[in-house]
């Protein structure tokens, strides 16, 4: 990654977390919003123009020069011990959740049942974990990497998919917000590969739209939870029904 687009994604960063949009940032500038996507999309700044947004973010040019090397050092996974710390206390496991979804300490306050000094307990433990900087005014940066992840069926994944189980499934999903599809069929082991390349896709999707609504306010967007999964499987009381259990079509 140059140092050009290493200063803009910090910038880009420390936006969302102002919440400030486009939109604001054309009517400060004086610009139309297209022009402010076009220099971001194109990391084309001049030097003025750089220092008026810097200006209206409310970040120095050299916090903005740290940041950017901080984020070539952010943490991609925590260790084991350390998801299992998160877990234990379910206050610290939400602010997290919130934190790297670019929530402010006022929000969370204002929407959660954390008073102020829990949370900012919680936002220190954090920034120990180096998964923040916990900066002056109380405000957050994140320094996990994009591309961040939990522990493959590790402590948070196993919390997770235990409300998984016991919630997120135990719905009719006729809201007008909500979809689910349920397919059972034979695939070969070359389809199935395709398939897990298209839900890698989909991943890659979601992503993108996760970064691109981090500018809207918070009350324009939803907390939302997907599942994309297949493997080869077989209903229980099915399986126990078969004539030849041995046969290549058992999906175990």
């Amino acid at each position: 990654m140059s140092e050009t687009v290493a200063l803009v994604d910090a910038l880009k960063r420390v936006l969302r977390s102002q919440k400030i949009t486009y939109a604001d940032l054309a009517k400060q500038l004086d610009l139309s919003e297209s022009s402010v996507k076009r220099c971001f999309a194109q990391h084309q700044f001049t030097l003025d123009r750089f220092e008026q947004i810097c200006q209206v973010a409310g970040v120095q040019m050299a916090e903005l020069a740290a940041q950017a090397a901080g984020g070539r050092e952010a943490i991609t996974q925590l260790t084991e011990e350390q998801e299992e710390e998160l877990v234990r206390d379910e206050k610290l496991l939400l602010t997290t959740m919130l934190v790297l979804n670019h929530w402010t300490v006022a929000e969370i306050s204002d929407y959660y049942l954390i008073e102020e000094n829990e949370l900012l307990r919680r936002l220190l433990k954090l920034d120990q974990l180096k998964m923040i900087e916990l900066l002056p005014g109380n405000r957050i940066r994140a320094k996990v990497g994009r591309h961040f992840s939990w522990r493959a069926d590790g402590p948070v994944q196993q919390y997770f998919a235990r409300h998984m189980r016991d919630d997120f499934m135990d719905n009719d999903f006729s809201d007008a917000l909500a979809h689910k599809r349920f397919m059972g069929a034979l695939l070969s082991g070359q389809s199935l590969v395709v398939m897990r390349r298209a839900i890698d896709q989909l991943v890659v999707k979601l992503d993108e739209l996760i970064q691109a609504d981090t500018v809207l306010p918070l009350e324009e967007k939803y907390g939302v939870a997907a599942m994309f999964a297949i493997r080869p499987w077989e209903v229980p009381a099915f399986r126990a029904m078969r004539r030849h259990p041995e046969r290549h079509y058992e999906c175990d």
